[in-house]
């Protein structure tokens, strides 16, 4: 009997170990702990059947106790819980950079962007640029976006990946249609990080951010380029007016990032269900195709499409978005975890 008690307070004190480690409710574990110690103690008077009766009244009282601060150290957790979700879904960096296809591909990047932007206005969200890199046919090579809206990663969350279209490009005479991609990363601003970052493992510069036609739009660095050297992660903020504003933006960036990488190692170790999620986080996953000339675009992961291009680059991506968010429910009422 004792060995069985012995083993579930030696599971209990496993489970407690997250409370003790949160300052919310270390004070709680502590309480909770002394009622585990006198638990144990009223247990071993058990065995004189003298003391039996009045021990399984005390026990009753302790398990009261035990049960009313589990409750409250639960709910701590799970009120901290929601609030660093809230913060997660209503801020994210939207990336764009074009992928194979040269200027057609930056022009296509540039489209994709626009195409969020005017979904955002849509629902009242804020876009602000972070910092853009154009082509000479005024694409974009690559650019971020910083978007704040209520719920906005839970409905841009799918959208990470590569994007396709297929069309025959205004510069090409045999009228040959041309296939050329853009990568889109949405990635979740969390102010609470639980991402540790070595100061050494950053190179930090410092210039003057450049305007149209690239001269300098002011005559202070405060263009800023962060470079995580052990990953590569590499970042520009230049939109903000100061050196430090533009520098703590470009840190959110990084620690976004290395968060999303995380959170893409953690699906690895899931690859044997990734042929049923919605979608995995990675961006060289392949997700949908804009095809121009059959006024169509197709989701590969749900295998659906929708018609009506022009609509859908001008914003209204309302019911894609939805029938991914449909999908992912069931996938989650099916059990598949995502």
């Amino acid at each position: 009997m004792l060995s069985i008690i012995a083993c579930q307070y030696s599971n209990v004190m496993e489970d407690l170990s997250k409370f003790k480690d949160n300052p919310k409710t270390t004070y709680l574990a502590s309480s909770f702990k002394k009622l585990l110690d006198e638990e144990k103690e009223i247990l071993e008077m058990t065995s004189d059947p003298e003391m039996k009766s009045l021990a399984e009244e005390d026990l009753r009282k302790v398990e009261e106790q035990k049960d009313i601060l589990w409750k409250q150290m639960n709910e701590i957790l799970l009120e901290e819980e929601n609030e660093e979700q809230s913060e997660v879904t209503n801020e994210i960096i939207l990336e764009v950079r074009a992928g194979v296809g040269g200027e057609e591909a930056a022009l296509f990047a540039e489209e994709i962007a626009l195409m969020y932007k005017r979904y955002a206005e849509t629902l009242g969200w804020t876009w602000k640029t972070v910092d853009e890199s154009k082509s000479s046919l005024r694409g974009y090579k690559e650019a971020s976006f910083e978007v704040h809206g209520k719920g906005i990663y839970d409905k841009l969350r799918f959208e990470t990946g590569v994007h396709r279209i297929q069309r025959v490009p205004a510069t090409e005479k045999s009228g040959r249609v041309h296939t050329s991609t853009a990568s889109v990363a949405i990635l979740p601003i969390r102010k609470k990080v639980k991402v540790e970052i070595n100061p050494a493992d950053l190179h930090i510069e410092f210039s003057r951010a450049g305007g149209k036609g690239g001269q300098n739009v002011n005559k202070v660095e405060t263009a800023v380029r962060i470079l995580h050297k052990p990953t590569g992660i590499d970042v520009r903020a230049t939109s903000e007016r100061s050196q430090n504003a533009n520098k703590e933006q470009a840190m959110a960036i990084v620690f976004a990032k290395l968060s999303a990488l995380k959170e893409e190692e953690e699906h690895k170790k899931y690859s044997e269900k990734r042929n049923v999620q919605i979608g995995t986080g990675d961006r060289s996953e392949k997700i949908r195709t804009y095809n121009i000339l059959q006024d169509r675009v197709t989701d590969h992961r749900i295998k659906e499409s929708w018609h009506n291009i022009e609509q859908i680059f001008a914003g209204q991506i309302g019911p894609i978005i939805e029938a991914l968010q449909n999908a992912q429910a069931k996938i989650q009422h099916d059990g598949v975890l995502s």
